[in-house]
């Protein structure tokens, strides 16, 4: 039996079975310490540690190689005078060889701060080469210029960075503290099915051809969504699972085609009691991170969030607030600037010294966010200018100011929308973009901050220009606010509806959404009707959970959210690929695994399915 010593944890192991065949292909070799482990209270003491050669220094008679490994860097020193022969094998050693080194453990004469073994060294006595290896694509050390395609096609080396480990570390003690902490609020955790049947929830599925059965497929889910509501028909009660998820859709750094989420359902609850199972979860998740929050969050409804900060996931870490301001632009006026719907602006502070260029950068971006166009009042101390003085008036040019809030020192921005959406102030979606810009190009985010927030009483259906018809906003289970449900015979109603749906936003980002469930037959069976399915399509996309719902169905709700974009918040990164171990590019494709890749004819034959050549 021995100790191994690792985060400064002492862990007994001992050497059997499968590790036993290890340790005889070492040559009976153990190792007593991980290498970021060793510490000035180990001085004195025969050490054995394993891992890659990070860095070598060859000063003649003495030869220093970093040794790394998941915990940290030890700095070993191989004499030509006292050990020969570890010397001239130190000199064998390149970057990245895998080796043993036996030796003893000294104090530094002169410490080093910057790495946490940085007040001891190894002296080696022996050196054991036990692998060699090429020279690497790129340096392994956090602080890299190469491209993130080339880290991700040697994604095995990035890895062994430092950074990705302290990653990967906390996103397990995340997710180890959720679990945790949903056990001891009695929360069972339950697998659902990765092979299921297609049903449309907002996304393409990943579909699965079955050999068996030829001509059919199983979807890979895009979330337990069903299931874990007929968890609840079967007693559950309180359900959850850390997992995975696959949307057949276009990415970017913060989507990727398979994700990870927490997914929970909860029987008669009501809305406050789910809030409060995540804001203990989260609470508990940010503790592990080092960042102290509690709950319970603040609630926005969505109306107000979109009209405030042109955003249903508000960045809460600054001001800067919109206001309608359409009644500051006369009639005359807005045909000659062809503005169709409303105009919000903002007040940024201390820009009115924002030179025309940047004003013109400014109108480019929002432009690009769909703004028809962006207007400006500067407040200098030496007077007040606009750029739409001569359309709207000096009274309006002030009453616009005025709305603001504006100071002196400070730009009025104010925008158009170039496209109404139905049901929505576009124009407030298109300021809430600049606002976002200008906080960022301002200074103006305190990133010391953690803003939780709920937003509430969103719309059950949205506009889809595509389909010219309204469609679900979230997934069609999503509950329905009681007065609003005799809405759901009336077309020109539907944009009125709203829904018992929420999402949980922190710092601008949606963290999940969830919702109280439809619970009734006839309340579910009149909303997919208001989606356009026919009897024929109910029966054939959720006969099952249909006739489920006649079976005592009792009322339920709940929630998922992302582990990937947690974990990538609380690590500080801007991209979920920095916390997923083997990630995918923005075109869904792994460049280490090479997939997708063709398969063989042989497997298609099996399948039934032959490839249709697509049109130039």
């Amino acid at each position: 039996m021995n100790r191994l010593n690792i985060d400064g944890a002492q862990t007994e192991v001992c050497a059997t079975g499968e590790e036993k065949t290890v340790l005889d292909f070492l040559g009976n070799l153990q190792r007593t310490h991980y290498c970021g482990a060793l510490r000035a209270s180990d001085e004195g003491r025969d050490a054995i540690v394993m891992g890659w050669v990070s860095g070598r220094r060859d000063l003649g008679n003495l030869l220093f190689l970093d040794i790394r490994d998941r915990t940290g860097i030890v700095q070993v020193v191989f004499n030509k005078e006292s050990q020969p022969e570890a010397h001239a094998k130190a000199e064998q050693a390149r970057s990245e060889f895998v080796v043993a080194v036996e030796g003893k453990v000294i104090k530094r004469q002169k410490a080093n701060p910057e790495i946490a073994t940085g007040e001891v060294e190894l002296i080696a006595t022996k050196l054991h080469i036990l692998n060699n290896a090429k020279t690497p694509p790129f340096p392994i050390e956090d602080e890299i210029n190469a491209a993130e395609e080339t880290r991700l096609r040697y994604r095995y080396l990035d890895l062994r960075r430092s950074k990705p480990h302290r990653n990967l570390q906390l996103r397990h003690k995340i997710v180890l503290e959720i679990r945790k902490t949903m056990d001891a609020m009695g929360f069972i955790e339950v697998e659902t099915p990765m092979l299921t049947r297609s049903t449309p929830e907002g996304a393409r599925d990943y579909l699965v051809p079955s050999r068996v059965h030829h001509g059919q497929f199983y979807a890979l889910p895009q979330s337990p969504q069903i299931f874990k509501q007929i968890l609840m028909i079967g007693g559950l009660d309180r359900y959850f699972q850390i997992v995975k998820c696959f949307r057949d859709e276009d990415l970017r750094a913060d989507r990727q085609p398979e994700f990870t989420q927490l997914d929970l359902e909860m029987s008669f609850p009501r809305q406050e009691d789910i809030f409060h199972v995540i804001e203990t979860v989260m609470v508990a998740a940010c503790a592990v991170a080092g960042i102290a929050t509690r709950g319970p969050f603040p609630h926005m409804l969505y109306k107000d969030a979109i009209c405030r900060y042109g955003s249903d996931k508000p960045d809460l870490r600054f001001g800067m607030e919109l206001h309608n301001v359409t009644d500051c632009f006369p009639e005359e006026a807005k045909a000659k600037l062809g503005i169709e719907g409303s105009v919000f602006a903002l007040a940024a502070p201390g820009a009115a010294g924002n030179s025309r260029k940047q004003l013109d950068d400014l109108t480019e971006k929002a432009k690009a966010n769909g703004a028809r166009g962006a207007y400006f009042v500067k407040l200098a101390s030496e007077g007040t200018t606009s750029t739409v003085e001569k359309l709207i008036g000096a009274e309006n040019v002030k009453k616009l100011a005025d709305a603001c809030g504006a100071k002196t020192g400070d730009l009025v921005v104010a925008v158009s929308a170039k496209q109404e959406i139905k049901g929505t102030e576009a124009a407030a979606l298109v300021a809430g973009q600049v606002r976002l810009h200008l906080g960022e190009a301002l200074g103006l985010i305190d990133r010391t901050q953690w803003k939780f927030l709920w937003i509430t009483g969103f719309p059950l259906f949205e506009w889809s220009e595509n389909d010219k018809a309204w469609v679900s906003a979230q997934h069609p289970f999503t509950g329905i606010v009681e007065e609003h449900i005799d809405k759901l015979e009336h077309p020109e109603r539907r944009g009125e509806i709203v829904s018992k749906g929420y999402d949980l936003v922190l710092n601008g980002n949606e963290l999940g959404s969830g919702s109280i469930r439809i619970h009734s037959q006839d309340v579910q069976e009149r909303v997919f009707r208001a989606l356009g399915l026919s009897e024929e399509q109910l029966r054939r996309r959720f006969g099952f959970f249909l006739d489920a719902l006649t079976y005592g169905t009792p009322p339920h709700g709940g929630i998922a959210l992302g582990i990937d974009r947690i974990a990538m918040l609380l690590a500080g990164e801007k991209s979920l690929r920095e916390v997923i171990a083997f990630a995918k590019t923005t075109a869904a494709v792994d460049l280490m695994a090479e997939s997708p890749s063709d398969v063989d004819t042989v497997q298609l034959d099996q399948l039934g399915i032959s490839i249709k050549e697509s049109k130039p």
